[in-house]
């Protein structure tokens, strides 16, 4: 698996649901994180669908405002991680 990070654009904004499409051939697999990061924007979202015409479903973590259409959207190359340790065992 390759860990380069694909760059895609944003080309719909649905409430918690961003449709992004990638180049060819760089379609992020189903569970992946994708990351919008630009000026006060810090999103993480995650592939639900593949759309056909190199595009994907994604829904989002957080609030989707300010999220527009041609928005770099950023495959991080594995699914969303959470950190595990002792103090959330209980």
């Amino acid at each position: 698996m390759s860990k380069t990070k694909v760059s895609g654009k944003v080309v719909q904004v649905i409430g918690a649901t961003i449709d992004a499409e990638y180049p060819e051939g760089c379609l992020p697999p189903i569970y992946n994180a994708l990351r919008i990061d630009q000026g006060d924007i810090k999103l993480t979202l995650e592939v639900q669908q593949h759309l056909g015409g190199n595009r994907v479903r994604a829904i989002a973590m957080a609030s989707t405002d300010g999220v527009v259409r041609n928005m770099d959207i950023v495959d991080t190359g594995s699914p969303i991680k959470v950190p595990v340790g002792e103090e959330v065992l209980g």
